[in-house]
């Protein structure tokens, strides 16, 4: 099992939610988050005064998935969150050693 990290830009979540769908990934977590890297981000003016806006807001979404699934997530992530400018973000592919429900008790696989 792998853990697949995306980190995309918030306009792009319904397009990368309805393409994970479509390939039979349904759970996924969703966080607001604020970062930058070779984007930098930018200046703003207000009331007259020019001020930088370091960190941009973006989406950290992370996705459980078996082993078999991670290349499929990561190419339908990549088609649906890609606009070819920079900032569009990340994705991160981690192992994971164990997955447990909590209501049932299954583990790894069967608890996907």
């Amino acid at each position: 099992m792998k853990l697949v990290t995306a980190i995309i830009k918030p306009f792009k979540v319904e397009e990368v939610r309805s393409s994970l769908e479509k390939i039979g990934i349904s759970g996924m977590t969703m966080t607001e988050v604020k970062g930058f890297g070779r984007q930098k981000g930018h200046t703003e003016l207000y009331r007259g005064a020019e001020y930088t806006i370091d960190f941009l807001p973006k989406i950290k979404l992370e996705i459980a998935v078996s082993d078999d699934m991670v290349e499929s997530a990561k190419s339908a992530i990549i088609e649906s969150a890609a606009s070819g400018k920079i900032g569009d973000g990340k994705i991160f592919i981690s192992p994971i050693e164990e997955v447990v429900r909590i209501r049932t008790g299954e583990t790894d696989e069967d608890a996907l």
